[in-house]
């Protein structure tokens, strides 16, 4: 950033220096702002966009609602929310309470055989959701879209899901030969008001990352992180433990003998401190029995001490074999095959959920270069008018708060003035008494 250096006074010559300084440092911002802007064309020229939606005029030709839930499906409008950095950037939003919510768009035919996939959009809770689904999907073609909700094929589905205390998880299925595989990894969402960017990203290498907000949160291998594939290894199923396999880690000590009259030791004995009442009559209350107590030289069953076992030879445990169910996958990240429709299929108890700047391309450089240009400034805004706004709201509490005092204060002074007024009165009778 160039500061203006202002001359000082009778030096002509300081003057002209700081504005060759000046002109040389704006030309420097106009060189850097150049190379930024040929970064980007560069990085958009190399990018394949699948699939790109901003909720701009025109949004409900491209989406359709589904009526797979019937009178249950919930009503869907476009708002920029309570808070926003631009009021006419609007996201797409949920608006009542306890529906389900199904609606998707067509995409062009493509797959992610050969090349990076990347998932990006962005997701605001803005009603400080306690239960309810933020998860988007990618679905081959053929889907039914008048139909899409919780029993259509998908092959991605991505995103954030809060539940009470119990499920906050950023959810990552692949749909692998047919079924639905979760990750293994445990991802935690963002919880609050704000707008957040959800970024999954599916490199050929079989390796995957999530971001949130443009930062990494968890990263991985698909065979690692997956149940997707059998396992390489298996216990051999015709192994058995031997019969002479001693498991037992402690023995009984063969040297440990039980003490002569050990049995013999009664487990109550009569409480040698009890005294028969004063006042017990032999005839009427029958003859009196001391009362019994637990012996305190009892110790139960008897039983020999335990020693370690010297013919102990672990656990046994089946050796590993090679799992002839086990088939390799070199193109395990391969799982969007013929890819249709971008959708949102979710249950809401609380409504108000927005969705927006939806992105599905091949380069994570280009996504990170679309979100920081369009997201983060959006960002920004909203949270300084989120803060003014709490600042205001604390403002007008802190307000409300002194008038309530005063008020209290000045019926307190009121009361009183009540309270002197009686006694004068009171005073009075007794003077004319």
């Amino acid at each position: 950033e160039f500061h203006e250096v202002h001359p000082v006074r009778h030096h002509p010559w300081l003057a002209t220096g700081c504005a060759r300084l000046k002109t040389m440092a704006i030309g420097r911002s106009v060189a850097v702002a150049t190379l930024a802007v040929f970064a980007l064309l560069f990085v958009s020229a190399h990018a394949e966009v699948f699939f790109e939606e901003n909720f701009d005029d025109g949004w409900e030709d491209r989406w359709v609602k589904s009526s797979f839930k019937g009178s249950d499906e919930g009503t869907w409008t476009t708002s920029a929310g309570k808070y926003y950095g631009d009021a006419d950037n609007k996201g797409l939003k949920t608006t009542t309470d306890y529906r389900w919510y199904d609606i998707s768009a067509k995409t062009p035919s493509f797959d992610n055989k050969g090349k990076t996939l990347v998932l990006q959009y962005t997701v605001k809770h803005e009603q400080n959701l306690d239960c309810g689904g933020g998860y988007i999907k990618l679905a081959p073609q053929g889907v039914d879209q008048s139909k899409f909700g919780g029993d259509s094929e998908y092959s991605i589905m991505f995103g954030p899901d809060i539940c009470g205390y119990s499920t906050k998880r950023v959810h990552v299925i692949f749909t692998y030969n047919g079924k639905n595989h979760l990750i293994k990894r445990e991802i935690k969402p963002e919880t609050d008001e704000k707008t957040h960017i959800y970024t999954l990203i599916v490199k050929p290498d079989n390796t995957y990352e999530v971001q949130i907000d443009l930062k990494k949160v968890q990263d991985g291998s698909l065979y690692d992180d997956w149940d997707m594939l059998q396992p390489k290894k298996i216990k051999d199923p015709k192994s058995f433990k031997p019969d002479d396999w001693d498991e037992r880690e402690k023995i009984d000590d063969p040297e440990d003998k039980k003490p002569e009259g050990y049995d013999d030791i009664p487990k109550q004995i009569v409480d040698p401190d009890a005294k028969k009442p004063e006042d017990w009559d032999d005839e009427s209350d029958g003859e009196w029995e001391a009362p019994m107590i637990d012996n305190p030289e009892f110790k139960g069953e008897w039983k020999p001490k335990k020693i370690s076992n010297p013919a102990y030879k672990g656990k046994w445990v089946a050796p590993d074999i090679d799992n002839p169910d086990f088939v390799d996958d070199a193109e395990l990240y391969a799982v969007v095959k013929d890819n249709g429709l971008v959708g949102f299929e979710l249950w809401q108890v609380k409504a108000g959920t927005i969705f927006d700047n939806i992105l599905v391309c091949d380069d994570p450089e280009y996504a990170k270069a679309q979100a920081e240009k369009y997201i983060v400034p959006f960002q920004k805004g909203e949270k300084e008018m989120k803060e003014k706004a709490d600042k205001e709201e604390a403002e007008k509490r802190r307000k409300e708060e002194e008038e309530r005092k005063a008020r209290e204060a000045l019926e307190g002074d009121d009361d009183d003035d009540d309270d002197d007024d009686d006694e004068d009165d009171e005073d009075d009778k007794k003077t004319e008494l």
